[in-house]
């Protein structure tokens, strides 16, 4: 079957979609701190009985040379082809709700078209209202909840769950295209911005997919079930806490982030929380990216079974 537009396939047999669905969008590309979206994505892929509707074609959206595919090599031949995948599917939460899901890579090319693409896809399905989550570091301690920050039109979600309000520029995602289109023809969308700890950002981490999935939830209405993520951040969180324990830069470093972090939750200066009882200042930390890699090497060196992964959804 030709490809709609150049851009996608409708999928032969697809389930019939009712109309007035809400749709939560996860793409992966720009940032994914913690691997918040790409776990999310895996985790719902598994628990919501996704069925394609319709399927992106990779050789028009995707720089496969920027984001390789996998290929199978078995001693001394070629067994399995894994290519990337993008795809509108019609899911059902933990009470049988349906919802569509649009996921999988953020495309690197044709963002107006696929823009438009979504936005025709939206009307033909008189969809409810956007959901989308993605996640940065931040320099906040892995010992408080998650925050996030939360844009759109729906300001009831983001008076309960915007703990940081920047006025700022940052490099766009073709989330935040789709977001910008779909408010501005009058449709409601929200976006949430997870504040994930800098110095776990290149890890695994089970409580930003909870913490994602916990937010899609408030604003759909959706019920999703996370209870093996939730077994896995006990071990995750565990591991940390044993390294930050064991190493005296690090819990100097968490110590001084949840100073910060309460200061500007009780609405003080962070900045004159700066300093601990011994005279530890920020700029004595050390940086994310040594903090990453030494947490990196700890979590590496632990049990490699899938059963011991920290955070995979």
């Amino acid at each position: 079957m030709p490809f709609s537009g150049d851009l996608y396939e409708r999928v032969a047999n697809a389930p019939v979609v009712p109309r007035g669905l809400p749709l939560v969008m996860l793409l992966t590309g720009f940032t994914d701190a913690g691997s918040a979206v790409s776990g999310l994505i895996d985790h719902l892929r598994e628990s919501t009985s996704p069925q394609p509707v319709v399927i992106f074609d990779n050789d028009v959206l995707l720089d496969y040379r920027a984001r390789r595919p996998v290929i199978v090599f078995e001693q001394d031949h070629l067994t399995e082809f894994r290519p990337a995948r993008l795809e509108l599917s019609l899911a059902t939460d933990a009470l049988g709700q349906p919802f569509l899901l649009l996921a999988g890579y953020e495309p690197d090319f044709a963002w107006n078209a696929f823009a438009d693409t979504i936005l025709d896809l939206a009307t033909q399905f008189e969809i409810s209202g956007l959901t989308w989550v993605h996640s940065i570091a931040m320099p906040v301690p892995h010992t408080r909840p998650i925050g996030t920050t939360v844009s759109g039109n729906r300001r009831e979600l983001t008076v309960a769950h915007s703990v940081w309000r920047p006025r700022t520029q940052v490099p766009a995602t073709a989330g935040h295209l789709l977001e910008f289109r779909f408010a501005e023809r009058g449709d409601r969308a929200v976006g949430f911005v997870l504040l994930v700890p800098h110095y776990l950002a290149e890890t695994e981490n089970p409580d930003a997919v909870i913490t994602a999935a916990e937010r899609l939830m408030a604003a759909t209405g959706l019920v999703l079930v996370m209870d093996d993520v939730h077994e896995r951040r006990e071990d995750y969180i565990a591991r940390v806490d044993e390294q930050v324990i064991g190493n005296d830069e690090l819990q100097q470093m968490v110590h001084t982030l949840e100073r910060r972090y309460d200061a500007y939750m009780a609405g003080r200066n962070p900045d004159d929380d700066s300093y601990d009882e011994g005279g530890f200042s920020e700029r004595d930390l050390p940086s994310a990216d040594e903090l990453a890699a030494e947490l990196e090497r700890y979590l590496a060196s632990r049990p490699s079974g899938d059963e011991d992964k920290p955070g995979r959804g």
